[in-house]
């Protein structure tokens, strides 16, 4: 008898719409407004928030002129370096002295600047056209170092003049005295290739390691001077180091690129 009662008063009320209907489950109404609070702050993020990059590159400290490769013109054996390596020296400085078949002949400078390193010394046999010394183009002795760096050219599109820059010197422990400090001054316009650079900087091998396995583009790096620190530079620390910064350095940069907007990665 009882599942004949159950059964006359489902027939009497087959949609059972006398029932509450039950929508969701509390903990499901409760997910679904975490999800939707989740979506709306994303949207709203990805219209209205920012997200910057960084592009790293290698580079080198130099002078804005570069150097430059000073070749002997004649056969013999060096008898005596006549000029010290670090002055600033005008053109036409006797550099070496060299003992020739017609009698001592002098190697002198092309162009002023300082000889950065001396490859032949006292001894030493050159033939026309042998390396002996790489000088550093400048002027005066204030002549301020900038950081060049070599980005692929895919990439160095994407680099607005005035970018803020943190070098990273090898020579210079970070977590000490951290970054310096630079802005891009200017972005080339064609590729350059390992000669070029080499031409440039008056270093063929640190030309191969900064060409890497393409022609980069060549990025000017202003370094802001300092008269509180040492080196005379600004440096993301207040003091930097505590000793004088070489041309010819090799550096590692970061180059902060222009701050998008999530939403502009979407959009074509």
């Amino acid at each position: 008898m009882q599942f004949r009662h159950k059964a006359l008063a489902k027939l009497q009320s087959p949609e059972e719409l006398d029932l509450p209907v039950r929508l969701a489950r509390p903990q499901g109404r409760l997910a679904l407004a975490v999800t939707v609070a989740v979506i709306a702050a994303a949207a709203y993020w990805a219209c209205t928030g920012t997200v910057s990059a960084k592009l790293t590159a290698p580079g080198v400290l130099t002078r804005a002129e570069g150097s430059y490769l000073l070749q002997s013109p004649v056969a013999g054996q060096v008898t005596a370096v006549l000029a010290e390596p670090g002055r600033l020296l005008p053109p036409g400085t006797p550099l070496l002295r060299v003992g020739t078949d017609r009698g001592e002949q002098l190697v002198r400078l092309v162009a002023a600047g300082r000889v950065t390193h001396l490859l032949a010394r006292t001894g030493s046999v050159v033939t026309p056209g042998a390396d002996v010394a790489t000088v550093e183009r400048a002027t005066t002795a204030d002549d301020p170092l900038v950081a060049v760096l070599y980005v692929p050219a895919a990439a160095a599109a994407t680099i607005p003049v005035g970018a803020q820059v943190d070098v990273t010197v090898p020579s210079v422990p970070t977590q000490r005295y951290g970054v310096l400090r630079g802005r891009v001054k200017a972005v080339g316009r064609a590729p350059q290739s390992q000669a070029q650079i080499a031409g440039f900087l008056g270093d063929g091998r640190l030309a191969a390691r900064l060409a890497g396995q393409g022609d980069p583009v060549a990025v000017l790096v202003d370094l802001p001077r300092s008269a509180t620190t040492r080196s005379g530079y600004r440096w993301s620390s207040t003091d930097g180091p505590p000793h004088p910064l070489d041309s010819a350095t090799p550096v590692t940069a970061a180059v902060h690129l222009t701050a998008q907007r999530p939403l502009d990665w979407l959009l074509p």
